[in-house]
C-alpha cells in the first residue's frame, strides 16, 4: 500500500504536469500570432493570412500535447483522443442545437433591439443573410472568416477542447470551469475581465457536460457576431422599456433552461468526465 504522503506527492506532480501542458498550449497559441515580422495592422489581409497559418499549425500540434499528457498520466483505460477532444458523433445534433439556442436566449434583449431597429424587419434580414450570394461574399471576406470561423474554431479547440481534459482530473469539472478562462486570458489579456463573466463561462460548462466541441464553437461565433450587449444605448432608446423587458426575460429564461439544456442525457457520457473515474497506476 502506498502512503498518503506518496499519493499526495504523486497527485501534486501530476497536477503540475497538467498545468504546464495548459500553459504550453496557451503560450504556443499566443506566440504563434507574433512570430511574423512586419508592422502591418491586424486587419491587413497579409496579417490575417499569416495568423491563419499560425493558429492552424498550433491547432494541429495541440492534440499531440494532449496525447503526450495522457501517456505521462498513465491513464488506464485512456478514452479515444478525438472523443476526449469533443469530436464525436454521439449526441452531435443536440450538442449543436441546444447550446446555441441557450446562448440566443441569453441574447434575447440584443436580438430584440436588432429587430426593433431593423428598417425591413428582422426576418427579412435573416432571410437575406441566408441566401447563397450573401454567403459567397462572406467566405471571401478574410475578416469575417477570422471572426466567425477561424478564431472560434481554433480558440475553442485549443483553449477548451484540449485544455479542459487536462484540468478536469486535477481540479474536477466545476473548478475547471473557472480556471480555464485564466489560460484563455493569456490569449486575450485585454478582454480577461469579459471572459470571466458568467455568460461566457457557460461554454466551458457546455463542453464539460456535452463532451462536444461543436457547441462552444457555434456559441463563440454567435457571440462574436453579436458583440457585448450595449446596455448604455438601450437606456437612451425610444423603446427602452420593451427592450429592457426582453433583456430581463432572456436572463431569466437562460437560468431556467441552463440545467435542462446541459443535461448529459442529451449528449451521452462525456469522455472528459470519464477521466474522473479513471484509475491511475500510481494509486494501485
Amino acid at each position: 500500500m502506498l502512503s498518503i504522503k506518496t499519493l499526495s506527492d504523486t497527485f501534486v506532480g501530476e497536477c503540475w504536469i497538467s498545468v504546464s501542458c495548459c500553459l504550453l498550449l496557451a503560450c504556443l497559441y499566443v506566440g504563434s500570432l507574433y512570430v511574423w515580422k512586419g508592422s502591418l495592422p491586424r486587419d491587413h489581409p497579409n496579417t490575417i493570412k499569416r495568423r491563419f497559418t499560425s493558429v492552424l499549425c498550433v491547432s494541429a500540434v495541440a492534440p499531440l500535447v494532449v496525447l503526450a499528457w495522457t501517456h505521462s498520466m498513465k491513464l488506464r483505460p485512456s478514452p479515444p483522443l478525438w472523443a476526449l477532444l469533443g469530436i464525436r458523433l454521439e449526441g452531435f445534433v443536440p450538442a449543436a442545437v441546444l447550446p446555441l439556442t441557450l446562448t440566443m436566449v441569453l441574447f434575447l434583449g440584443p436580438l430584440t433591439q436588432l429587430a426593433v431597429e431593423s428598417p425591413r424587419g428582422l426576418f427579412h434580414d435573416v432571410k437575406a443573410g441566408l441566401n447563397c450570394q450573401s454567403w459567397s461574399k462572406r467566405v471571401k471576406d478574410l475578416k469575417w472568416l477570422r471572426n466567425h470561423v477561424v478564431a472560434p474554431l481554433t480558440e475553442e479547440f485549443v483553449f477548451r477542447a484540449c485544455i479542459i481534459p487536462m484540468l478536469v482530473p486535477c481540479t474536477g469539472p466545476t473548478s475547471a470551469i473557472f480556471i480555464s478562462p485564466l489560460f484563455f486570458g493569456v490569449a486575450h489579456f485585454h478582454h480577461i475581465i469579459e471572459q470571466l463573466r458568467f455568460g461566457q463561462d457557460t461554454v466551458f460548462d457546455i463542453l464539460i457536460c456535452a463532451g462536444h466541441l461543436v457547441g462552444p464553437v457555434l456559441c463563440h461565433s454567435f457571440c462574436n457576431r453579436m458583440g457585448f450587449p450595449a446596455i448604455g444605448s438601450v437606456l437612451e432608446h425610444p423603446q427602452k422599456s420593451l427592450i429592457l423587458l426582453f433583456y430581463q426575460l432572456g436572463v431569466l429564461l437562460f437560468f431556467i433552461l441552463l440545467f435542462p439544456f446541459t443535461d448529459p442525457t442529451f449528449y451521452g457520457m462525456s469522455p472528459v468526465c470519464s477521466l474522473l473515474l479513471t484509475p491511475r497506476s500510481a494509486c494501485t
